[in-house]
């Protein structure tokens, strides 16, 4: 479903204030982020949903004070990832409404933002979506479409969506997309047929956006589920490695180069893989003016407040649940590109 934003009035709104003589209090370079946060849900229960394990009563006891802690800490990674201005943009998965997004761009560290998300409800059985935030005085949102993945082999499997939103930021058409592709849950190759889905129907979308803009600037954040070099990745959607100049209407993995240096974002029983991915066109890259990104463009951030370190020495990020209440912020590292 396409919705399209009725922004006349936040331009006449922007052009007011710049005659004015006031200005953007933010300026560039521009930070964007995408982060997993792991199964943020509110303590209420919604009929529809299977989200009866984050309850009060529940085993996991999920209560307000757990809620607020997770919000809490949230915050605080969010804007501990630039100390100079919060991100203009930070895509999302795992959050079950808006409920839960509106209590986390009111945390006091957020605030100076105002920021703003679309968010539209998902057919996820278990309620979980994808989203983004932005912040309104950069980022204004023109048109937004869910882009639905299904299997014509099997009309029982549903997956998240991927969020579409077509916005301008300093007078530019931006084309972002935030995704959560299927999990690895039954093993890596057995389940990537659904992600190998997802690939396809991203990549047509981009395709439909290149055959009326060739230079168009695409941005593409989220947990994929697979890695840079996956056939999801490389083959079907063709991200290509962030170490040669692109084509403007080919795409570039950049993450590529941390995939390779750094352990990854996200830790199974020991194992590291590189799941979270930002994924840019060439024309990003490439152009002369206007905003552009480098190609060694693509970050992980952590710091030891969001670590965990077990008996052995070993680093991972501190997750909320496992067994049992954990008390930490996710079982992911977020993943971050700049705008300069």
């Amino acid at each position: 479903m396409i919705r399209q934003i009725k922004y006349l009035a936040f331009v006449l709104i922007a052009v007011g204030v710049i005659s004015c003589g006031e200005k953007n209090a933010y300026q560039t370079p521009y930070t964007v982020m995408f982060y997993n946060v792991e199964n943020l849900f509110d303590t209420i229960d919604t009929s529809n949903k299977i989200d009866e394990e984050f309850l009060p009563d529940a085993p996991k006891e999920w209560n307000t004070e757990r809620y607020q802690k997770k919000m809490d800490d949230l915050a605080r990674v969010i804007s501990s990832l630039d100390t100079a201005q919060l991100p203009i943009m930070i895509g999302v998965c795992e959050i079950e409404n808006n409920i839960v997004l509106e209590d986390l761009i009111f945390q006091p560290s957020l605030r100076s933002a105002n920021y703003e998300f679309v968010w539209e409800d998902g057919p996820d059985r278990r309620g979980i979506d994808c989203a983004l935030i932005y912040n309104p005085s950069v980022f204004t949102p023109v048109e937004t479409e869910n882009l639905t993945i299904s299997d014509p082999n099997d009309e029982f499997f549903i997956t998240r969506d991927i969020l579409y939103v077509e916005g301008i930021i300093d007078d530019e058409v931006f084309h972002v997309f935030v995704n959560h592709w299927p999990s690895r849950r039954g093993g890596q190759q057995e389940s990537e047929p659904h992600r190998i889905l997802a690939a396809n129907v991203l990549k047509n979308r981009v395709d439909e956006i290149f055959k009326t803009d060739a230079q168009a600037n695409i941005i593409i954040m989220g947990d994929m589920n697979d890695e840079p070099s996956n056939m999801s990745l490389s083959d079907v959607l063709v991200a290509l490695p962030n170490n040669d100049v692109p084509e403007n209407q080919q795409l570039v993995n950049l993450m590529y180069d941390e995939f390779k240096d750094e352990k990854g974002t996200y830790n199974y029983r020991g194992d590291w893989s590189m799941i979270d991915n930002i994924i840019v066109s060439g024309a990003l890259i490439n152009k002369d003016k206007g905003l552009k990104s480098p190609l060694d463009n693509g970050y992980v951030f952590h710091e030891p407040f969001m670590e965990y370190v077990n008996d052995s020495g070993e680093m991972s990020p501190n997750r909320t649940y496992g067994r049992s209440y954990y008390g930490g912020i996710s079982d992911h590292f977020p993943v971050y590109m700049i705008l300069e």
